[in-house]
């Protein structure tokens, strides 16, 4: 979407220049006037001028960029400083410059008089449900700088959990990516060679160098169906799990699935623990509280358990009742909501228990990768063996019957 440059008056007379995101320019206007704004310019980029900001790699907005000004403006509102300064500032350190359009924008507003979370609400794929909820809240109780304090330890939190798993995971998704590459290339262009050789030879073949063959000349002559099939796969699951009954068979498989499933499930568990003890200690009624988890939790198995539990708190009941009556949800978790509830203390007893399963989720990351380094060299093993084998026995075979 292109973005507009303008020159404005704001309702105290002050100008006021930035950017804004709209269609076309009439469009643009609009959206100027709607915030109330007397506007003096509003102008396009030079024709064949490319925005970095409207391209999609370098206009992506990494995690870590809402994490970096997260902290700096919960820094600034806690030394007293003025929202609307506040932002211009970070308006100006900001390097991504789509980042630094929307601050623009959001400064504006606050400017003209609209409230921080209803601008940030504009940009749902930056500032999620939970980041404004806990702004509103904030707001409302004249406790921004402490609600922008936990958030920004909130987002903290998350995202070295995040880069954690990812770090973890990259040996074994580049060992795994090269081990099919080299396999694929082995069956394409060397042992076709190696078999017309065998061929030639004549007489009985084993059956290692009969699969080896088979196998050979499903990818010399069948590549273009197995690339298909694979292409065909990957879209068939994006379609089925693009509904909402197919992606949460697809996110209960993923809880119930063999080594992973409890992985899968401390990760949730951490990002609901967290989300919670986060809002309930910014002064979010739990009721609201949950509502907002349920959409940030990442999973919809979990996200229909916390709208169920959230029912049973509107009528009266504890809030770990259906926790405890659930099949993904360890006990612990369950008895820690109960312990917390009960004692008035569950943004803490959230907290730790969050920074548990976050210990767990490591622990049980290096073991996974400690298990498929040994794997991979098994598998690794018998493939070369295979190969020997349907390479060897028929060469060795010729040269005995010589």
């Amino acid at each position: 979407m292109p973005i507009f440059n303008y020159r404005a008056k704001n309702s105290q007379g002050k100008d006021i220049t930035g950017t804004v995101d709209a269609s076309t320019r009439e469009a643009a206007v609009e959206l100027l006037l709607d915030r109330e704004l007397i506007i003096l310019e509003v102008t396009a980029p030079p024709k064949g001028e490319i925005e970095l900001a409207n391209l999609p790699f370098f206009g992506r907005i990494k995690p870590k960029d809402v994490v970096i000004l997260s902290r700096q403006l919960a820094v600034m509102i806690s030394a007293q400083m003025p929202v609307v300064q506040s932002l211009n500032i970070l308006k100006e350190q900001t390097t991504n410059a789509k980042l630094k359009a929307i601050v623009q924008d959001i400064a504006d507003e606050v400017e003209g008089g609209a409230q921080l979370s209803a601008s940030m609400a504009k940009y749902p794929k930056v500032f999620d449900d939970f980041f404004v909820s806990m702004v509103k809240t904030g707001e409302t109780t004249g406790r921004l700088d402490k609600v922008l304090d936990y958030l920004a330890d909130q987002k903290e939190r998350d995202y070295q959990l995040r880069s954690k798993i990812k770090s973890m995971t990259i040996y074994p998704v580049f060992v795994f990516s090269m081990l099919v590459i080299v396999g694929v290339i082995v069956m394409i262009f060397i042992v076709p060679q190696l078999i017309a050789v065998i061929l030639e030879s004549g007489g009985e073949l084993p059956w290692t160098t009969k699969l080896l063959i088979a196998t050979s000349g499903l990818f010399v002559h069948w590549w273009w169906l197995m690339l298909l099939i694979v292409v065909g796969a990957v879209i068939g699951f994006k379609v089925y799990t693009s509904n909402e009954a197919g992606h949460k068979k697809w996110d209960e498989i993923k809880l119930r699935a063999p080594l992973l499933g409890k992985l899968y499930q401390r990760i949730y568990l951490v990002r609901f623990g967290r989300s919670l003890a986060t809002l309930s200690d910014g002064g979010v009624p739990l009721p609201y509280a949950l509502e907002v988890v349920s959409g940030v939790v990442g999973n919809l198995a979990y996200a229909d358990l916390i709208l169920e539990t959230k029912k049973e708190v509107e009528d009266g009941n504890p809030l770990a009742d259906v926790f405890l009556a659930s099949e993904i949800v360890p006990p612990m978790m369950s008895q820690s909501l109960a312990v917390g509830e009960k004692s008035g203390k569950l943004g803490e007893v959230l907290g730790k228990v969050s920074d548990f399963y976050a210990k767990e989720v490591e622990t049980m990351m290096s073991d996974l990768i400690t298990l498929i380094e040994p794997a991979v060299i098994v598998l690794l093993g018998v493939g070369v063996a295979i190969m020997v084998a349907a390479v060897i026995l028929p060469m060795y075979n010729l040269s005995a019957s010589i």
